[in-house]
């Protein structure tokens, strides 16, 4: 009886591996295919990424079917769409664990698949089994057909009878073949935000990768473009976008193997983060973002952009506030009579809200820099003898909105919070402790430091009910690493880490669903589409040196849509004009961080100017199409356009940086218009009493004409700046 049973077992396998070797699996978009295919060997591989193709009938053409070797083996290598260690495939696995007995191999197998709609796209769930032992991954991939972007991750759970160890845990992996396939990633330092740099890929593997922990994109930055076939450029050519949403060490591999196929490969960096998984709990990996376009960076651009604000980032479709900040003004050095004077200057200058910055709080270890103070919430008292509710009435009382920095995620040793907590401060035991900006992290793999840092925020909201808006500052990396919560599984730190803080983020977005939220982190540190889910805008650099954020934000502009690019009028290169440095940050989401006082009447005048044209025109620079025009880093210029959704309404910004001597000057060619429309171009953002020099201004031209031929808007001096509008008929 036994044997007749194990005889039926084995033929309704074999016949459920047969059914599954014909089994096509399609993730789609209305521009892109991606087609996975089950074998003969009921093993899931990659057959195809591109274009999407007119019919499904031509599935039937791929066809991924394995041969065994003669000592009956299977001897294949590549392609797989979730391959693990230890099998025949020789190149960097997806998955790879030391299982409860200590081997090393993982063999999955498909089990079943499924897919079924979600807001905005469709989502497909792939399962796939070990045979030999109880381990699972689900595979995840969402289309979003209209704005061709697909995400992807996977979860990975076991039954083993202990603990297993995860060593590798991709969140997905992809193929191309191409005869040349170009990477131009973003690296950064403070300040130098968004350099590009472009290499060809050869064989072996080029590894783009984070281990800061949490200052995590300091140096290397979550985003990269591929050129297929040749470089990545605006307007033509075939490129692919991606970006990991993970706000921790993440890497990204790119593999050339020896037949000149490429392997992409994001993920949660595994550097010191073997990972112990328990039976009966799901590993989540991150979200991996990409589009492809046929006809280069722009619109791959746009397709990031139109998913972003529809499905991702906070209130992504909603608008967002403009500001004046007292960071650049003050300093540390402000009282509550002097805040409660600039919130009124906040008000003259027609922005929504005050924004106060670092040192209101401490009175043990007052914060008159930045050796103490953090962890210590509460106002300080002789700063703020009326503590926050002083601050929120004053900005009531001149017509203004408030809001708060708060590093939250921090602590000086100099503070009330780790003479009573070292145990929740990650910080080695036995070993000297090394300060970075002379604070340390606090420990959010530890359930109570994350009660506790939710708490910051739940009780300034429920004692300050008006509060708007947190700036959500991180300005150290995690140093030291050890903690004393994790005990035996340090592997496990860098990664229950960044899930406690989404852990904080996600209750802090429940009971506070309208509050606001910058992610800034030393500048431009955190730039993921996973904390985007919580904060509004991000801040792209504390460089604000107009002629050097044109490049940040350029480079930046790639990824994420204006609406969410922080970027601030200030006193960075005073010999650039306020107008400059106005139009640059009118740009994005428009603020200020700048004593209003020391300007001019004339510069004043203008500044309430071009905050009431950018809260006009708020709607085409946040939501409209974008088209970078001119590279700074091609020219000595840069300019881009923003086109409203219907077409009817357009904002050019054009800027001179560093003209040489009699260089030609060409015409900027606008792009995204209605060439069957005609546009009135106007000239806005003048300073009081001058009046437009250019030749198109109060010109009536068809979008044909502005697209193909364009207009003169660059000049030859240096630090010019113009802004145009246009309407339609």
């Amino acid at each position: 009886m036994k044997k007749l049973l194990s005889l039926l077992t084995l033929l309704i396998l074999a016949l459920g591996a047969h059914a599954a070797g014909n089994k096509n699996i399609r993730v789609s978009t209305d521009n892109i295919d991606l087609v996975l295919q089950v074998g003969d060997n009921n093993r899931l591989y990659q057959v195809y990424l591109g274009d999407k193709l007119a019919t499904d009938a031509d599935f039937n053409h791929f066809s991924w079917k394995i041969k065994p070797g003669s000592d009956g083996s299977y001897g294949i290598r590549g392609r797989e769409a979730y391959p693990g260690s230890g099998g025949e495939d020789f190149f960097e696995p997806a998955l790879a664990i030391t299982h409860a007995d200590g081997n090393l191999s993982t063999y999955l197998y498909y089990k079943g698949s499924e897919q079924k709609k979600v807001k905005g796209g469709t989502e497909t769930i792939i399962r796939l089994a070990d045979d030999q032992y109880s381990d699972e991954v689900t595979l995840h991939y969402v289309a979003y057909a209209k704005e061709n972007v697909i995400k992807t991750w996977s979860e990975i759970r076991h039954k083993e009878k202990k603990p297993v160890t995860l060593w590798r845990y991709a969140s997905g992996m992809f193929y191309f073949d191409a005869d040349k396939y170009f990477l131009t990633n973003y690296h950064s330092d403070w300040a130098r935000e968004g350099q590009p740099a472009t290499q060809q890929l050869q064989f072996g593997k080029k590894i783009i990768d984070t281990k800061l922990g949490t200052r995590a994109a300091e140096q290397s930055e979550p985003f990269f473009e591929l050129g297929i076939d040749g470089s990545a450029r605006e307007n033509e050519g075939r490129v692919m976008l991606g970006t990991i949403g993970w706000t921790g060490n993440f890497s990204c591999t790119f593999e050339v193997d020896n037949v000149g196929c490429l392997r992409v490969i994001p993920a949660i960096n595994p550097y010191a983060s073997d990972y112990v998984l328990r039976a009966g709990e799901t590993f989540k990996t991150p979200e991996f973002i990409f589009t492809l376009s046929d006809t280069g960076t722009s619109q791959a651009t746009r397709n990031l952009h139109d998913w972003a604000r529809r499905y991702q980032l906070w209130n992504g479709e909603g608008s967002r506030m403009t500001l004046l900040n007292n960071w650049e003004n003050t300093g540390f050095d402000f009282n509550q009579e002097s805040l409660a004077e600039l919130m009124k200057d906040a008000k003259d200058l027609g922005v929504d809200m005050f924004l106060l910055d670092d040192g209101w709080f401490g009175n043990k270890y007052p914060r008159k820099d930045d050796h103490a103070g953090l962890g210590d919430w509460e106002p300080t008292h002789s700063k703020l003898p009326g503590g926050i509710p002083a601050l929120t009435k004053a900005a009531k009382e001149a017509g203004v909105k408030f809001g708060l920095w708060i590093e939250p995620e921090m602590v000086n040793p100099k503070s009330e919070l780790y003479e009573k907590h070292h145990d929740w401060v990650i910080e080695q035991p036995n070993r000297k402790t090394y300060y970075y900006r002379n604070q340390l992290v606090l420990d959010l793999s530890n359930p109570e430091v994350q009660q506790y840092v939710f708490g910051i925020v739940d009780k300034l909201m429920t004692e300050n009910p008006n509060i708007v808006y947190f700036k959500w500052d991180c300005n150290s990396p995690i140093t030291n690493i050890y903690s004393p919560y994790e005990h035996a599984a340090q592997g496990n730190l860098y990664i229950d880490y960044v899930r406690g803080l989404y852990k904080v983020l996600e209750r802090i977005h429940a009971k506070y669903p309208k509050l606001e939220m910058m992610l800034c982190s030393g500048g431009g540190a955190r730039c993921d589409y996973e904390a985007l889910k919580y904060f509004g805008e991000l801040w792209a650099s504390d460089d604000t040196d107009p002629s050097e954020r044109i490049y940040i934000q350029w480079s930046m502009s790639k990824f994420f849509p204006a609406k969410a690019i922080a970027a601030h009028v200030t006193n960075w290169n005073k010999q650039s004009s306020v107008k400059f440095r106005t139009d640059v940050a009118s740009s994005c989401k428009l603020g200020f961080d700048i004593d209003l006082k020391s300007l001019s009447k004339d510069d004043y005048q203008f500044t309430q100017l071009a905050v009431a044209n950018w809260r006009r025109l708020e709607d085409v620079i946040l939501n409209g199409e974008q088209y970078r025009l001119v590279s700074p880093y091609e020219t000595n210029h840069a300019a881009l356009d923003y086109v409203s959704q219907d077409k009817g309404h357009a904002v050019v910004f054009a800027y001179d940086l560093h003209p040489r001597f009699e260089e030609p000057l060409r015409n900027v060619r606008l792009q995204g218009l209605d060439a069957a429309r005609r546009y009135t171009v106007k000239e806005i953002n003048l300073m009081p009493g001058k009046t437009s020099d250019l030749s198109c201004d109060g010109q009536q031209y068809s979008g044909d004409y502005l697209m193909k031929v364009g207009l003169p808007i660059l000049t030859a001096t240096q630090g010019t700046s113009h802004v145009l509008e246009l309407t339609s008929e």
